[in-house]
């Protein structure tokens, strides 16, 4: 009898209904990041509220796009991983300086196009960089990314930043409500349903929330049925040197935040990140920022909310995360069911959050189980990295004396924790070791994935 090839759990198709129930799971995790980076900028540049509801309804269209490249992928574009796509934060503060000191949009969307090309074109070169993580890096970098988040769930659980009511008991207790429902769906109920604990969660949340005044439903009634997103609706792009510099910037902090996010799911879905596909995975993020610079939006990457989803669903199947893309397309272009998806309430999100954030810093924990910290410097590596990386999330205000680039680089506590791992590494793991001590490791940087040097201690390596 012929046998046939398993297929990967990454390329597995569930069932339509799985799809569905799954993959809305996933645009509800990530709908308030995603339309939060249009608000801002559009709020600091006073639009219009036509304006605004433009701006959210083509952010949306875009998020699916991306989506969709990302995870079903053509060509060299794509990682083809369960990664949903959203709008960088890192990006806020550049394009509202760009935007409210006489650019505008035209000057902010020029930037994001010569930005999108500039990652497409040093993708390949961060795919070669892939070496520079071990699990000793990866490990950490996934930790500081769970981390990271963990402000985001608190300010949700709290209201919503700038909400009237933020700490209200009520928020609170919404929120934890929130979290028991998502706990125990996962504990006890069957194996189908506990993979849709946050749908279900989210689901409760809103059904308790609408009797009690959380949250109403007439922006759906204010809302078109139909949005159409059109090339360069706000004038034809500008490119403005001082912009497209701090752009680049930029451009730089997504492609290491990213290269972070790819890793991580690789890690959860057993398919782990090879130099070539980082470099596909980035490449369709430039891809899918020059199409936000060209359709009205904001530059992309990889959302890490989504992240803690797929480890705590164990749901890994790419084409889940490919039919959120094609529910947020749909988002993008009906911008009456936007407005249902919007009602949800903060603190609704914030119960589901705490468990999804806190579940990508568990993984990097599990990451870190592979590394040996006996007779060597990894316990120090780990430990400044981490510091540097919640240093800009417990301090926000604690580089705005720096230069802009500076502070675009550090306020990421993604990027700068990375980038603390991976200096820190070579300097303890590959760097000759001083006299009296050990021997350089033999194999130096080769072998793109567990390194002797990290996974030893030194004693053991002589």
């Amino acid at each position: 009898m012929a046998q046939t090839t398993p297929v990967h759990p990454v390329d597995e198709v569930p069932p339509v209904r799985q799809l569905a129930a799954f993959g809305l799971q996933h645009v509800l995790a990530m709908y308030a990041g995603a339309v939060a980076v249009p608000l801002i900028v559009g709020g600091a540049m006073k639009l219009s509220p036509a304006d605004l509801a433009y701006l959210i309804t083509a952010d949306l269209l875009v998020c699916g796009i991306a989506t969709l490249i990302q995870c079903i992928g053509f060509w060299r574009f794509g990682v083809r991983l369960p990664i949903m796509q959203g709008c960088t934060f890192a990006a806020v503060s550049p394009m509202v300086l760009i935007g409210t000191t006489g650019g505008g949009l035209p000057a902010i969307y020029g930037s994001v196009i010569v930005a999108g090309l500039a990652i497409m074109l040093l993708a390949p070169v961060f795919g070669k960089l892939l070496r520079f993580f071990p699990p000793l890096v990866t490990g950490t970098v996934i930790l500081i990314i769970g981390i990271s988040l963990l402000p985001v769930a608190g300010n949700w659980v709290a209201g919503g930043v700038g909400s009237a009511d933020f700490g209200a008991p009520k928020n609170i207790a919404l929120a934890l409500f929130v979290l028991v429902v998502v706990l125990g769906v996962q504990r006890f109920a069957p194996a189908f349903l506990s993979r849709i604990a946050v749908l279900i969660g989210i689901g409760g949340g809103l059904a308790a929330a609408v009797p009690f005044g959380f949250t109403d439903f007439d922006g759906v009634g204010d809302a078109d049925w139909v949005g159409i997103s059109t090339p360069f609706h706000f004038g034809a792009p500008t490119f403005e040197f001082s912009a497209i510099v701090s752009m680049l910037v930029v451009a730089l902090v997504t492609m290491t935040e990213t290269t972070g996010d790819l890793i991580a799911v690789g890690e959860m879905t057993d398919r782990r990140i090879e130099p070539r596909s980082l470099s596909d995975g980035l490449r369709a993020d430039g891809l899918s920022t020059v199409l936000g610079g060209v359709f009205n939006t904001f530059p992309y990457t990889a959302y890490a909310q989504n992240v803690g989803l797929v480890g705590m669903t164990r749901v890994r199947s790419r084409w889940v995360v490919a039919t959120a893309g094609g529910i947020l397309v749909l988002l993008g272009l009906l911008p009456k069911l936007g407005a249902v998806v919007a009602a949800v309430p903060a603190p609704v999100l914030g119960g589901a959050g705490l468990v999804m954030f806190g579940t990508v810093a568990a993984s990097g924990l599990r990451t870190l189980t592979q590394v040996d910290f006996k007779g060597n410097n990894n316990l120090t590596v780990v430990a400044v990295s981490v510091a540097m990386g919640v240093l800009p999330v417990g301090v926000p205000t604690i580089y705005e004396k720096f230069p802009d680039w500076f502070q675009t680089v550090m306020n990421s506590g993604i990027s700068a924790g990375c980038l603390t791992a991976i200096v820190l590494n070579l300097l303890f793991n590959h760097l000759p070791a001083k006299a009296g001590s050990a021997a350089p490791e033999p194999d130096g940087l080769a072998g793109g994935g567990t390194e002797e040097g990290v996974e030893k201690s030194r004693e053991e390596v002589v």
